[in-house]
């Protein structure tokens, strides 16, 4: 459906979305008046250890001074202790009766705590920060006396930054208004369509009721401009400017407001999504046949998520969490459009191969800015600004291991970076033995595979090793024995250049698993100590969790375990949805590569099958699904995968029946006999 197409119902269905869209900039000017506006007040305090503190805990008593080796420790306590229902009664009882926050304060790692209030008047906020304040070092003080503890070892509360005065928050007032507008005019956007398919239907029901139908009068022919013929889309066409838009956009700019979740894809991509329904309501597309497998693990994910949300919304969640959740729907969204664009909007294998083809080509020149940056001991990200967005962390800096910097290239973390190419590089591999594709240079078919398999090792992580490992072990098996031993070959000779070129990175490497195996990582005992702490949260509310996109690591701590994510955020029944979701790209790989009657998609079916299994195995390394630009590339191969075993499926011979117990005979050349 075409751009000038939609235009066109929007023209005829004028009745409808000229009303809504009134009726969405009026309730938004009324939500202007009459919103007050919210002002809001900070101060922050540090935790001060006493002067006794000098000698071992156990020979003074303190639990909570030195409680883990730092305050740190002891400023958590105190920040749990005043989010709290029972200090929550108390303040209210003193006149604290507004919202207020209490947290670490950004870009530290001491016991520094900042306290927030936000209300609609000035003076009372600005009154209500000072009793915070103080009633912030009262707390800590009943708490070391409930515990006992000597008056001479009490850790103390000092001002560093006293109540501030009171500032406007028209930032929330600007996208309450701007969110009932967009509702509105998405609403009439919808109903348009929904109105043309009804009045389509329509017309065809009298038609074909008509006993004798008049001749249809020729159309008046219209003048389509060859610009016009030119805004004609597709899936993949969307698909490939949300591919541009996700690669070559540093994946921590995003639009002001929706944090990690706002980034120009992910907007990109939920156009898409309209563009589809629009396309479907009206009879223009429907769904390709065979392909229904991700879109049902899809919905059983949404309801898993819904439920999340559901049960935030019966706790006393923070205004954090509440935004935190509104984000987690949003990026829902996002993937359900990719899953819908690709497995229901492509119906044209050429073009899906385009598409996987279009996605490796970009990944190797993402590959490609990760060798500047580590050469180079810099990001290019960094020096990359765009009108308009602004970067969702608050501070991003080159990382280091051993003596190596860990590129990151466009993405978010090098974690990120080396995943994506993982699950890309199978069908990197996939695309160099392509026969279609033998024409080519040598070059252009092989130098995808060697920026994106040369990359992995330059993270300097676990994560990129493992996934690289899973690829070999999968791909390499299958391969006839000459590919297979050069292959080995191949892999053998990569890890002596590396000696060469790099030296020092191949040991790197190897200590890092050899400290993982014997447990003496200090990362890797930060990870498995966190897992522990995830089973309180599990068992208050085991089934659908605080809700999708609430464990925010600045009020809890970072996972680095997208299951134990998951179990905290969305109960059981998200983590079985998201087991389904990564066993179905790996049955998909295993159907196209049982059912494919040619080598080259049997070896495609394996390439879906070691990319489902690469992103099964290292989400248990790193929060995997908050990542945009990972998350995005691994809905869109498990959709992909879908497309293609529709594809597959319907170019298959079709099983004897009764009426027809013997498979269809190709037809041969008679030879006639004398």
């Amino acid at each position: 459906m075409s751009i000038r197409e939609i235009g066109a119902v929007l023209r005829r269905r004028w009745y409808v979305m000229l009303p809504l869209t009134l009726l969405s900039l009026l309730a938004g000017l009324h939500l202007y008046r009459s919103v007050p506006v919210a002002y809001q007040s900070q101060s922050s305090v540090a935790l001060l250890d006493s002067t006794a503190a000098s000698q071992l805990p156990p020979s003074f008593g303190n639990p909570i001074s030195n409680a883990g080796g730092s305050l740190v420790v002891t400023a958590d306590v105190l920040i749990r202790t005043l989010s709290g229902a029972d200090a929550a009664r108390d303040l209210h009882g003193l006149g604290v009766t507004d919202p207020y926050t209490v947290g670490f304060a950004a870009n530290t790692s001491g016991p520094l705590i900042t306290l927030t209030v936000t209300g609609t008047d000035r003076a009372k906020v600005l009154s209500e920060t000072s009793k915070l304040t103080a009633f912030a070092g009262e707390q800590l003080h009943a708490l070391q006396a409930a515990a006992k503890v000597q008056p001479a070892y009490f850790v103390q509360t000092a001002p560093v930054v006293l109540p501030q005065t009171p500032v406007p928050q028209l930032k929330s007032r600007y996208q309450q208004v701007l969110g009932v507008v967009i509702l509105g005019t998405a609403a009439g956007f919808t109903l348009s369509f929904v109105t043309e398919s009804v009045m389509v239907a329509r017309r065809r029901r009298r038609a074909a009721a008509a006993t004798e139908p008049a001749a249809p009068a020729a159309a008046p022919k219209r003048r389509i401009h060859r610009g016009l013929r030119a805004l004609n889309l597709d899936s993949s066409r969307l698909l490939t400017g949300y591919l541009a838009l996700a690669f070559f956009i540093p994946s921590n700019l995003t639009l002001p407001g929706m944090g990690g979740v706002g980034t120009p894809a992910n907007v990109f991509a939920l156009l898409g999504l309209f563009w589809y329904l629009a396309a479907w309501l009206t009879g223009r597309i429907r769904p390709a046949a065979g392909t229904r497998l991700p879109r049902v693990v899809m919905c059983l994910l949404a309801l898993a998520v819904l439920a999340s949300y559901l049960a935030n919304a019966t706790r006393a969640s923070s205004h954090k969490e509440l935004l935190g959740a509104d984000r987690g729907l949003i990026g829902l969204l996002v993937w359900v459009s990719l899953v819908v664009l690709v497995s229901a909007g492509i119906h044209d294998r050429g073009r899906l191969d385009v598409l996987l083809r279009r996605a490796v080509v970009m990944g190797s020149v993402v590959a490609a800015i990760g060798y500047y940056d580590f050469f180079t001991a810099t990001n290019i990200a960094d020096h990359i600004s765009v009108p308009g967005l602004k970067s969702s962390v608050a501070q991003i800096t080159t990382l280091d291991r051993g003596s190596f910097t860990r590129p990151r290239s466009t993405t978010a973390q090098p974690l990120e970076f080396g995943g994506m190419l993982a699950i890309l590089l199978p069908f990197a591999v996939q695309q160099a033995f392509d026969p279609v594709r033998r024409h080519l240079s040598r070059w252009r078919r092989w130098g995808p595979v060697a920026l994106m398999g040369g990359a992995l090792p330059l993270t300097v992580s676990r994560t990129s090793i493992i996934g690289a490992l899973i690829v070999i072990l999968v791909m390499v098996p299958r391969w006839k024995p000459q590919r297979r031993w050069t292959a080995i070959g191949l892999l053998l000779g990569s890890v002596a250049c590396f000696k060469v070129v790099v030296p020092g990175l191949i040991g790197t490497i190897t200590t890092l698993f050899g400290s993982f195996l014997t447990n003496s990582d200090s990362s890797t005992q930060a990870r498995t100590v966190k897992y522990s702490a995830i089973l309180p949260y599990l068992g208050e509310r085991p089934l659908a969790g605080r809700g999708f996109g609430t464990f925010i690591p600045e009020l809890y701590f970072f996972t680095d375990n997208q299951y134990m994510l998951t179990l905290a955020e969305m109960g059981l029944l998200g983590l079985l949805a998201l087991l389904l979701l990564f066993l179905t790209g790996i049955h998909q790989g295993g159907a196209i590569r049982r059912l494919a009657r040619s080598e080259s998609d049997r070896e495609l079916g394996q390439a879906f099958f070691a990319s489902a299994l690469v992103s099964l195995v290292i989400s248990a390394t790193f929060d995997a699904l908050s990542f945009p630009m990972f998350a995005g590339m691994f809905f869109l191969t498990i959709a992909a995968g879908g497309s293609y075993l529709g594809f597959i499926r319907r170019a298959a011979p079709q099983p004897p029946t009764v009426e027809s117990p013997c498979p269809p005979q190709t037809q041969t050349a008679r030879i006639p006999v004398p």
